[in-house]
């Protein structure tokens, strides 16, 4: 589903202009981006949490070179999804 889809599905459901609903989508990702970039986790309950995961230093393989080379530790975006969303859709998936 892309965001153009969602933005139409909640105006069908909402009755509100696709305009406003689209607005207010894009304002939410963009709180939830300024804040995961300042290390702050964003939590929805219900729904689920953005979180900031570190990972440790590595040390990967260039195979066409056949050189090692070391993968310094570094934060990555995830998304945690909350427990009743989890076994609905395992339910739904199944």
């Amino acid at each position: 589903m892309t965001k153009a889809e969602v933005v139409a599905e909640i105006a069908n459901r909402t009755g509100i202009e696709k305009v406003t609903v689209l607005a207010t989508v894009e304002t939410m990702m963009e709180v939830i981006k300024e804040n995961m970039i300042q290390g702050t986790n964003v939590y929805l309950r219900g729904f689920g949490s953005f979180i900031i995961k570190t990972r440790a230093q590595k040390t990967a393989r260039n195979i066409t070179k056949g050189k090692s080379m070391i993968v310094p530790a570094h934060k990555i975006p995830a998304f945690k999804p909350a427990k009743p969303f989890m076994t609905a859709v395992r339910t739904e998936l199944k």
